[in-house]
């Protein structure tokens, strides 16, 4: 499994839940349209965590590249309904960091194949 990391700020004035919602019908939609394995939206807890990677953090699950390439390519379509979902959450947040983690041990390096 990878899993696709968005941190977060929300933009001044922006409500929690309006947030909340808008990440649940976004991603909630590709889930349904399996162009994602799963989700989770968390937030940061008693100001524990480096400020500079916000106070939200998704976590987006695909079952491989070609997965998170196939939502990527939803989402750059800029077509109804995905635009309008993307955008909701997008004109939402500022400060936006990303990253790419896999499970480790992968089924790969659990055949004791070395890639790197």
């Amino acid at each position: 499994m990878d899993i696709y990391h968005v941190w977060c700020d929300l933009r001044p004035g922006v409500r929690d839940l309006a947030f909340a919602e808008a990440v649940q019908r976004y991603l909630g939609g590709l889930k349904e349209r399996e162009l994602i394995a799963g989700f989770r939206l968390t937030r940061r807890k008693l100001g524990l965590g480096p400020p500079e990677l916000g106070e939200w953090h998704i976590m987006i699950e695909v079952s491989g590249l070609a997965q998170l390439d196939q939502a990527f390519a939803a989402a750059a379509a800029r077509a109804a309904p995905t635009e309008g979902l993307h955008h909701a959450v997008n004109s939402l947040v500022q400060n936006a960091r990303f990253a790419l983690y896999r499970d480790f041990p992968d089924p790969i390096r659990q055949h004791g194949q070395e890639l790197f």
